[in-house]
């Protein structure tokens, strides 16, 4: 396995950290010899990442059960992420990205005095948002404004959203059949705002999945494994292209994801979702909800 790297990109200011398939992009703010340091945090948790994803890739690649198997820390985050889906079939691997994100992210800021900051592995991004001071009156409070790609025929065009200290969302990811990942449905994207990373990945590929025109006759599919011989969706059909489907066509997919999007923010899964199917949009959620089912599903969900 090749050795990890880290490197300053040419405007000085962001963290670019690579090994193998882990491409991440950091950033922090704050005073220059606390940024310097939390970034030599990153790069240090950062280097042992994917040798400890490798040592228990076998599990990693089962479905979920009702017992955590695992034993190193990012392992353990995606299972607990993918574990809040169940009975729906999930593997860890469905919140790979967003778990790293946030592992990274944790070591960024930890003991720093930061403002904000951010992890972005390919599009799955964990946040940091310094507090509001006490007295309410020196700071406003740190946000991000996340960019969010409604239209796949025109990505130049994006939405955004404002990410506030005291909104609940801690991390966005986006899955979809035009991603890194192989998908069982046809969605072009899927952008999921939770309160991690790995919650978003995960609710994010299962929604994505959910976007689906089964049987129909645009839709082509093949078994993962003939698409990648690892994957961990093993034979079940995967979609490899989509024709011209119809208005309504896209309404009922949208709608199904949308159903599977309301289920899960009603679990306490995740805040809010846009999905994209062929110019269509549909939202579910809103960033600001807090969810009281979330503290119950907490305390049944250990890793």
């Amino acid at each position: 396995m090749q050795l990890a790297s880290h490197r300053m990109l040419p405007d000085g200011r962001r963290l670019h950290l690579h090994h193998g398939p882990i491409d991440l992009i950091v950033q922090a703010w704050g005073a220059p010899d606390e940024v310097a340091a939390s970034y030599g945090q990153a790069v240090a948790r950062f280097e042992t990442i994917l040798s400890e994803l490798v040592a228990e890739l076998p599990l990693l690649r089962q479905a979920v059960g009702a017992s955590c198997p695992l034993r190193g820390t990012t392992a353990r985050a995606m299972w607990r992420a993918a574990a809040g889906h169940l009975p729906r079939f999930v593997t860890p691997m469905a919140a790979v990205a967003g778990a790293v994100a946030d592992e990274v992210l944790a070591a960024l800021v930890r003991g720093r005095d930061l403002r904000r900051a951010y992890v972005n592995n390919g599009g799955d991004i964990g946040l940091y948002l310094a507090p509001k001071p006490e007295d309410g009156i020196s700071c406003a409070g740190e946000s991000f404004r996340v960019g969010l790609v409604v239209d796949p025929g025109d990505p130049r065009v994006p939405g955004a959203i404002e990410v506030t200290h005291d909104m609940p969302v801690r991390g966005v990811a986006t899955s979809g059949r035009h991603g890194r990942s192989l998908s069982l449905g046809i969605a072009d994207s899927v952008t999921v705002l939770a309160s991690s990373a790995a919650e978003a990945d995960a609710a994010a590929t299962l929604i994505a999945n959910a976007v689906d025109l089964p049987g129909h006759p645009a839709v082509h599919r093949e078994p993962a494994r003939a698409r990648d011989p690892d994957s961990d969706l093993g034979d079940r059909m995967v979609t490899v292209d989509v024709g011209p489907l119809s208005e309504a066509d896209v309404d009922v997919a949208l709608a199904k994801g949308r159903d599977a999007a309301a289920e899960m923010i009603e679990d306490g899964l995740l805040h809010a979702a846009v999905l994209v199917l062929g110019r269509q949009v549909r939202l579910a959620g809103h960033p600001q909800a807090q969810h009281a089912k979330r503290q119950s599903r907490e305390t049944r969900i250990h890793a």
